[in-house]
C-alpha cells in the first residue's frame, strides 16, 4: 500500500489546468498542516484502516458466492456508488473534464487501464483468499506490501536505500523463507497481493487525480467487463445475484459502498497528517485481519508462522523507524561529518 498511500497523502486541493481538465498539481497543495487538524486526520485515516481490517467479515457473509462473481459485483456497484458520490459532492463536471483530459493524454490513459487491471487482480485474490480460509496469508501480504513497494521504487524509480532499510529487507526475507518452509511452498497469495498492490501504487504515480475521481475512473474502465460477465452468468443460469436470498443480493450491492467508503475516509485523513504517521497507521488493517483469521475464524497458526511474523514485524519496525525524523536527522549529520 505504501506507494499508493504516499501518492494519496500528497494530493492537493482540486484545480483546473490550462487544458481545462481536473488534475492535481504539486503547486496547489493547500494550506500547511495545522496541529489541530492532525488529530482529526489521524481519526479519519485510522478509521479507514479499521474498516479495511474488518472487510473480511463482509466477504465471509457472502462466501456462498464465488469470488469471481463477488469481484464483478464489487466493481459494478463501486462504479454506481462513486457516480452517486460525485453527483452529491458536485464533482461530476470535474470527473468529465478529467475523462476528456485522459483521452488526450495517452500515457496517462494507458496507466489508468493498467492500474484498473492491477487493482481488480488484487481484489480478486483478496476475496478468494478470505473465503478460502487463507486470511493469515492475506494479512501477511499487506504487512510486506510497504517493503515490496520500496523495492519497486529502488529498481524502477532508482531510489536509494540506507543500510538500515537493507537490514529491514533481510529480516523480511528471513520471515518469508520461514513461512515458506512452514507451508512447504512459497506463500504465493501473500506475494501476489503485495506485488499487485505495489505495482498498482507505482502505476498510480503517473495518474495524479483527486481520489474519488480516481476510483470512479478505475472502476469505469473495468465496469463494462464486469457487467458483461454478470450478464453471462445470468444467461448460463450460474448467477447468485438475484437468484439467492435477499441478504446476499443486498450484500453484493453493498460491496460498492464497502469498497469506496474506507478510501474516502482515507483520502480525507491523509491530507491532514504527516506521511510518517500514515506509515504507522497502515498496519492497523493487516493486524485486524490476522486477529480475525486466528481468533475468530480459527485458521491454523503454527509456531513457525508466528516466528515468521515476528521477523516480518521486526522488519517493519526497523523500516518505519528508519523513516522517522530521528533516523533521517542522524543520517544527514553522518553525511555532513563525512
Amino acid at each position: 500500500m505504501f506507494l499508493e498511500e504516499k501518492r494519496l497523502a500528497k494530493e492537493s486541493k482540486p484545480t483546473y489546468n490550462n487544458n481545462n481538465y481536473y488534475f492535481e498539481t504539486r503547486k496547489n497543495r493547500g494550506p500547511k498542516m495545522k496541529k489541530n487538524d492532525i488529530q482529526l486526520g489521524a481519526t479519519y485515516a485510522g478509521f479507514s484502516y479499521f474498516l479495511w481490517g474488518l472487510l473480511p467479515i463482509y466477504w465471509k457473509l457472502i462466501d456462498n458466492v464465488r469470488a469471481d462473481e463477488i469481484l464483478a459485483n464489487r466493481i459494478f456497484w463501486s462504479f454506481i456508488f462513486m457516480v452517486l458520490v460525485l453527483l452529491f459532492t458536485n464533482k461530476w463536471r470535474a470527473f468529465t473534464q478529467t475523462l476528456i483530459g485522459l483521452a488526450q493524454r495517452k500515457k496517462q490513459f494507458y496507466a489508468l487501464v493498467i492500474a484498473s487491471i492491477l487493482i481488480s487482480i488484487n481484489w480478486f485474490i483478496y476475496i478468494w483468499a478470505v473465503n478460502s480460509d487463507q486470511m493469515i496469508q492475506a494479512s501477511l501480504g499487506y504487512y510486506i506490501n510497504p517493503l515490496v513497494s520500496v523495492l519497486l521504487g529502488m529498481f524502477v524509480l532508482k531510489e536509494k536505500l540506507t543500510f538500515i532499510q537493507y537490514f529491514s529487507f533481510s529480516l523480511a526475507l528471513i520471515g518469508v523463507l520461514i513461512i515458506s518452509i512452514s507451508y512447504g511452498h512459497i506463500p504465493w497469495i501473500s506475494l501476489a497481493l503485495a506485488v499487485s498492490f505495489g505495482l498498482y501504487g507505482l502505476v498510480k504515480k503517473l495518474i495524479t487525480v483527486e481520489s474519488s475521481i480516481g476510483l470512479t475512473l478505475e472502476t469505469l474502465v473495468i465496469t463494462p467487463l464486469a457487467a458483461i460477465y454478470m450478464g453471462y452468468l445470468f444467461y448460463q443460469g450460474d448467477n447468485s445475484f438475484f437468484s439467492s436470498d435477499l441478504k446476499t443480493n443486498f450484500l453484493l450491492i453493498g460491496a460498492g459502498a464497502a469498497t469506496a467508503v474506507p478510501l474516502l475516509y482515507f483520502a480525507k485523513g491523509a491530507q491532514k497528517i504527516p506521511l510518517s504517521m500514515l506509515g504507522f497507521l497502515q498496519y492497523i488493517a493487516p493486524t485486524l485481519t490476522l486477529i480475525l483469521g486466528v481468533f475468530v475464524y480459527e485458521e491454523h497458526f503454527s509456531g513457525l508462522e508466528l516466528l515468521a511474523f515476528i521477523f516480518i514485524w521486526s522488519a517493519l519496525t526497523v523500516y518505519s523507524l528508519s523513516k522517522t525524523k530521528l533516523f533521517t536527522a542522524k543520517g544527514k549529520k553522518a553525511r555532513t561529518n563525512s
